[in-house]
This record gives C-alpha cells, sequence and structure tokens, in this order.
C-alpha cells in the first residue's frame, strides 16, 4: 500500500510554500517562522566531542537547588525577507525569554514587539509560520491579530500578520527548529552548572541574536 500523507498535512504545507513564494516576490513582505523552547540548566544535549586522551567527555547533570529554577522559556521569530537587488533573503532570529511559561497572555506581547521591528525596518505584513500550538490559536490570541489588522487597515498600525498554521507534528516544516537543535549543542557546559544569566548570554551568543527584556504578564488593573 502506497505511502499517504496525515489528513490536512499536504494542504497545510502548501499554504507554508505559498506564503514562501509571495514572501520572495514583495519587498515589504516578511517571512516569519515562530516557536518557542525551553533552555535547560540541567538537561544535556547528545553531542560528539574530540578529547585529547581519547577517552569520551561524559556531560554530568548538574545539581539543582531544590527552588532554583532549572530552564527558562524563551519565544522566537526567525524572520527573513527579500529586497528588490539581492537573491539571498536578509535574515535575523528576534528572542524574547519569558518569566514563566508560553501562553496567550505572553504571546500578543511578542506579536506587537515583533510588528514594531518590522515597522521600524520598513516593512509591511508578517507572513506568520507556526504550529498549533495552545497558545498560538487561543481565542485570545485569534482576537488580537484580528484587532491588529483591523488597526492596520485604519492606519493605525504598521504591519499587517497572516498566520499561517503548520501541520501537527511537523516540525520539519519549520526552519526555525535547527536552530534550537544546534543552539543547545553550542551552549553545552560540562563541568559546571551554569546561573541563569550566563544560560541567557550563551543563547543569544550562539544563536546571533540581540538581548531583549524579558516578556512578562502585565499587572492587571485594580
Amino acid at each position: 500500500m502506497d505511502h499517504q500523507p496525515r489528513p490536512g498535512v499536504r494542504p497545510k504545507k502548501s499554504a507554508r510554500d505559498r506564503l514562501i513564494r509571495l514572501a520572495q516576490t514583495h519587498p515589504t513582505w516578511t517571512l516569519g517562522f515562530a516557536d518557542e523552547v525551553w533552555w535547560s540548566r540541567v538537561a544535556q544535549p547528545a553531542v560528539r566531542a574530540w578529547t585529547a586522551t581519547g577517552r569520551p567527555l561524559r556531560l554530568v547533570e548538574q545539581p539543582v537547588a531544590k527552588d532554583a529554577p532549572k530552564a527558562v522559556a524563551c519565544y522566537g521569530l526567525l524572520v527573513r525577507w527579500w529586497d528588490e537587488v539581492r537573491e539571498d533573503p536578509t535574515e535575523a532570529l528576534w528572542l524574547r525569554f519569558v518569566d514563566g511559561r508560553p501562553i496567550s497572555g505572553l504571546t500578543t506581547p511578542f506579536l506587537a514587539w515583533c510588528c514594531a521591528k518590522l515597522a521600524a525596518a520598513g516593512q509591511t505584513a508578517l507572513l506568520l509560520v507556526w504550529d498549533n500550538a495552545s497558545w498560538h490559536i487561543s481565542q485570545e490570541v485569534r482576537r488580537w491579530i484580528a484587532t491588529h489588522n483591523r488597526q492596520v487597515k485604519m492606519g493605525d498600525a504598521a504591519v499587517r500578520i497572516v498566520p499561517c498554521p503548520l501541520p501537527i507534528k511537523s516540525p520539519w516544516l519549520n526552519p526555525i527548529e535547527p536552530k534550537w537543535v544546534h543552539g543547545k549543542k553550542r551552549i553545552v557546559e560540562p563541568t559546571r552548572l551554569l546561573t541563569m544569566e550566563e544560560l541567557e548570554t550563551r543563547v543569544y551568543d550562539a544563536l546571533g541574536a540581540d538581548h531583549a527584556d524579558h516578556l512578562t504578564m502585565p499587572e492587571k488593573a485594580a
């Protein structure tokens, strides 16, 4: 029996590929691949290393104080846009660490921050490719995007958002995923436990991203 793709994979992949083609022909439209990841102080990735003795380098799981954080979550957006002169796209990776975990209430400030950066770069649309995480497809986030796009139409905002969900369990369709894999190998510290500040600094350096403030939940009005 011939292999058949899961229902919904082919149409959603086609939608993603269509956005890629559109971005390549519109100099002020940006293609953005979004995802979230946890960076751990404790868990060690599988790596290969050369040692002078020829004996394997073993990564030892470091102990952490009971109340100390073991990992930190991070939002990321891999942006690409094509201008009329260069054949290859301009590419950048934007990161925002979060206090807590990814949720709808942090996703919308992240999108607003990304749109502000795109507006400053002269872009007018964000073709947003991401997975079906609950905080991506929640009513809160969908309402925010709809309201934001109405503001763009009225001239009160600059960058329209066109979301494109990826098929479920298809991480290979998001090119930001390899960034996480290679980044985790590059920040390894085999001899001691990194502080949270050291961990974040290594992530920024490994991925070539600029430092930015943490995303925090806004305080509710009394």
